[in-house]
């Protein structure tokens, strides 16, 4: 009975952090046109940092400043940056729920990451449910090759660079605890948004005449700030909050339960993408969907069979 409990507080701390992401995807689609990509990223990194400082304070727990795993650590903190530019940006132009569903790619790449790097074992039936989630990826994309816009990949591209990033995060896992890796995260991530600001934040690089989605990357920062600050802090609570969410809900709960119901984002997608947006997901994409999803929970079925936490143990979002 205890676990049924532990299970049902896991699978509600989920859905908890899945309506925040989906919150604040909605909000960044909703201001990007008056904010700047880094300048967001700055922001909810540093609003994050502080909470999650205050919240190991508070746990009494130690942070250990040294990492055994110092490059792999900045390539992790890379990817992950790389990951989330690429969703950010594809969220201008793509509907909530479609960017989602692509990004649920995400499982097929940690099992392939895992196979060659980790070098842990995918048999026959985990290769045909990757392949089965990637047509499933085909069809949402909708791919007309004659006008084909490669923009369209940048959920699929953001779901390589996070698997590459887990699967850094699994290997280093040994020898760093999650709050070497978050430190060094945070510090990394802040540090190049830094760095970019140094670059390109006065807005140097923009031009009136760029589309909105150009705009967004080199707008300069803070130039709407009186009306950005507040999306800006509720991003890095939400970051924040769901994190926690997430990190309890792995602990309390099983695994191969808690990480199927990570699939809600793509519902709580859906709400704002139809009330915000008047967004109406196809029945293609759809049928994309159903065969993204299925395929991974079948590959978390299949870890749970064969007792290789792979996939499962690597959250969709954080």
């Amino acid at each position: 009975m205890r676990a049924k409990d532990n299970n049902s507080k896991g699978i509600l701390l989920i859905i908890i952090a899945m309506t925040l992401f989906a919150m604040q995807d909605s909000l960044i689609k909703f201001i990007f046109e008056k904010s700047a990509l880094y300048e967001i990223f700055f922001g909810r990194y540093f609003v994050a940092a502080v909470l999650l400082f205050f919240y190991i304070k508070f746990k009494k727990q130690k942070v250990n400043l040294k990492t055994h795993y110092p490059v792999l650590t900045f390539v992790r903190v890379i990817l992950h940056f790389l990951a989330f530019s690429a969703f950010f940006i594809s969220l201008t132009y793509m509907p909530l729920a479609t960017a989602n569903a692509l990004f649920f790619s995400c499982p097929f790449f940690v099992s392939i990451f895992a196979k060659f790097f980790l070098k842990e074992y995918i048999g026959i039936r985990r290769w045909s449910a990757i392949a089965f989630g990637f047509l499933g990826v085909f069809i949402v994309l909708n791919p007309n090759f004659s006008e084909f816009e490669y923009k369209s990949l940048l959920p699929v591209g953001c779901a390589f660079f996070y698997a590459a990033s887990m699967t850094i995060t699994k290997y280093t896992s040994d020898k760093d605890d999650v709050n070497t890796q978050l430190f060094y995260f945070y510090l990394i991530a802040i540090a190049l948004c830094g760095l970019i600001y140094i670059y390109m934040g006065n807005g140097q690089f923009n031009n009136a005449n760029y589309d909105s989605t150009t705009q967004f990357i080199f707008r300069e920062w803070f130039s709407n700030i009186e009306y950005t600050w507040k999306f800006i802090l509720f991003f890095g609570v939400a970051a924040s909050i769901a994190f926690v969410c997430i990190f309890s809900a792995y602990i309390i709960a099983s695994p191969s339960v808690v990480s199927l119901f990570e699939y809600s984002l793509i519902i709580m997608s859906m709400i704002p993408g139809y009330f915000l947006f008047n967004e109406i997901p196809s029945t293609r994409t759809f049928i994309g969907v159903a065969c993204i999803i299925s395929a991974g929970i079948y590959i978390y079925s299949r870890e749970k069979v064969r007792e290789q936490y792979i996939a499962t143990e690597t959250p969709v979002r954080r």
